[in-house]
């Protein structure tokens, strides 16, 4: 397999709000779909982010569509150019219905982190990492 992540699909109870919050309050580009497509696309460079109706997903993959988990044992993230950006990025979202479940802080790796919830309860960890080079 070559090493390439082409989609991320998550799995939303309420496709309609799912992406207004990722188009209006992340900011990300979305594609456009024809009307009723079903789904929503936005591209993330070379990565896509997809949204569709959880049970749809489920189906889909031929798996029971059980409740979500409090924790799913994953993170999405996103890499920040500058420290106090992870700080701003947070308020950002808190101040447009997202849920901040660890503010910003100091990591013990030597750069800045903290956690959000979008409306599905997925989890987006916003950091700063002087090391990473991939911003």
């Amino acid at each position: 397999m070559e090493a390439r992540l082409s989609f991320i699909t998550l799995g939303v109870a309420d496709l309609a709000r799912a992406t207004a919050f990722y188009r209006d309050v992340l900011a990300l580009p979305q594609i456009a779909m024809p009307e009723g497509a079903g789904v929503a696309f936005f591209e993330l460079g070379k990565t896509w982010l997809s949204l569709f109706p959880r049970s749809e997903l489920a189906k889909d993959a031929g798996v029971p569509d059980s409740p979500p988990a409090a924790f799913p044992g994953f993170s999405l993230a996103h890499n920040v150019r500058e420290r106090l950006q992870v700080d701003a990025l947070l308020a950002e979202v808190s101040s447009r219905g997202g849920e901040i479940v660890k503010a910003a802080e100091d990591a013990f790796w030597g750069g800045r982190s903290g956690y959000f919830r979008d409306p599905d309860g997925f989890l987006w960890e916003v950091a700063w990492n002087p090391q990473f080079p991939h911003v």
